[in-house]
């Protein structure tokens, strides 16, 4: 199937009144995991290239790029490609080049002014690419007034009427909103704040998206999609299938050497992972 976009998925998906699931991936085994998974349960997906990840293949974002767009050539399904929590420019510049149709922008760490500043060269950028672009906001003026809080540092808030003045000025298509979940929870833990979820997709035309959805159960992922979520970000609980299942095998075969047993049963609890999270939460079949 041809490669998409995310901006084509989450359009088709808003339309359902549904969401994207997109999972974060790292290595070959994350890439045939997460589009085995999507295939099982017959929904799109987008698979997303963090900065981090890039930065642990040494710098070089074409090598897992390119695995990924040919995996989503080849997959029953529609898939797209994100470029994800990118801060420079070097990387942005390479997104399109390399098979990218979206990249999320991360300008959130900066005061409120650098943050819109940095977000609208960005913005600039990725639409003469023709690229669909993500940002984020949390607290950008910092409760004690020092420096902005990461939208999913532990208590952050996104306040819909800065929002709203964030995206009318950056011009982005889609925000990241700090609502509850935190970035690398290993617990289900995570309770979000529907009221102002609520508030935030009265004031907002653009796609929201939730960061750290690891950490939601599927009780409050359902709820945050009802309430206008239209993009769940995933990420460690792919990491935690992965590492769990490869500590088990070695545990009972600890003369193994050979790496493509453990790999194998590592990519098929990934494959399982993707799908039961996009059929606990509902996600609308491709």
């Amino acid at each position: 199937m041809p490669l998409t976009t995310t901006g084509e998925l989450i359009t088709r998906a808003r339309a359902a009144r549904s969401a994207v699931a997109a999972f974060n991936i790292i290595t070959l085994e994350h890439v045939e995991g997460v589009v085995a998974g999507a295939e099982r349960a017959g929904v799109p997906v987008v698979l997303q290239v963090s900065e981090n990840a890039v930065r642990f293949h040494r710098g070089s974002l074409f090598p897992l790029a390119r695995a990924a767009v040919a995996a989503a050539e080849r997959a029953a399904v529609p898939v797209a490609l994100h470029l994800d929590h990118v801060r420079t420019d070097r990387l942005l510049r390479q997104a399109a080049d390399a098979g990218f149709g979206s990249v999320m922008y991360d300008a959130s760490h900066l005061p409120y002014d650098e943050n819109l500043a940095a977000t609208r060269a960005a913005v600039d950028r990725a639409h003469a690419q023709g690229l669909w672009i993500e940002a984020e906001l949390g607290e950008m003026d910092g409760k004690d007034g020092g420096a902005p809080r990461d939208a999913h540092a532990p208590g952050a808030r996104t306040d819909p009427a800065e929002a709203s003045s964030f995206v009318t000025h950056s011009g982005v298509d889609a925000l990241a909103v700090a609502v509850g979940s935190v970035h690398a929870m290993t617990t289900r833990t995570a309770t979000l704040d529907h009221a102002l979820l609520g508030r935030l997709t009265a004031v907002l035309e653009v796609p929201l998206v939730l960061h750290g959805s690891s950490g939601v159960p599927d009780e409050e992922l359902r709820a945050a999609v009802a309430g206008g979520i239209a993009k769940v970000n995933i990420g460690t609980a792919l990491n935690q299938a992965l590492t769990g299942t490869l500590r088990t095998y070695l545990g009972a075969h600890p003369d193994a050497v050979d790496p493509r047993p453990y790999l194998d049963e590592g990519r098929e609890a990934m494959a399982r992972t993707v799908e039961r999270i996009v059929t606990a939460v509902g996600l609308t079949p491709a």
